[in-house]
Order: C-alpha cells, then structure tokens, then sequence
C-alpha cells in the first residue's frame, strides 16, 4: 500500500496479522490510546494517513530482518 492511499479497516487488520501484532502491540509502539484501533476497526474514526505509512515501514523492517539478519535454515 502507498503512503499517500486511504487504509481501510480490513488493510489495518491484515497489516496488524502480516506483522504478527494485536492492536495492544500497535498501540504500545505507536503510543496511542489502547481504543485509537478498534474506533478505526470499527469505522467509527478513520485511519489518519500516517499509519499506512508507519505499517509499511514496520513491513521493510521485517522483511529486511528475514533477509539478512534470520540465520538460514540447512
């Protein structure tokens, strides 16, 4: 997903699995409200434009740590 684009619930959820976090882990890294997340879940508040790009960047992280950090298995 591109930073400039809107994240739907559905993209936050799925970013939160793809990473391997609850919505309490997002909260604790981001330093939110532990409710930010499910008024976003639930529609009642949209998602502010920087967390597709905060969600991305964890993503790269992850990817980068599988690659060249992760021992390979023999």
């Amino acid at each position: 997903m591109k930073a400039h684009q809107k994240m739907t619930p559905e993209e936050f959820t799925q970013t939160l699995d793809a990473l391997g976090w609850k919505q309490s882990d997002f909260c604790r890294k981001a330093g939110l409200d532990k409710n930010t997340p499910s008024r976003w879940v639930n529609g009642k508040t949209p998602i502010p434009a920087w967390v597709p790009a905060y969600l991305g960047a964890m993503l790269e992280i992850k990817r980068l740590h599988r690659v060249y950090i992760e021992p390979e298995a023999d």
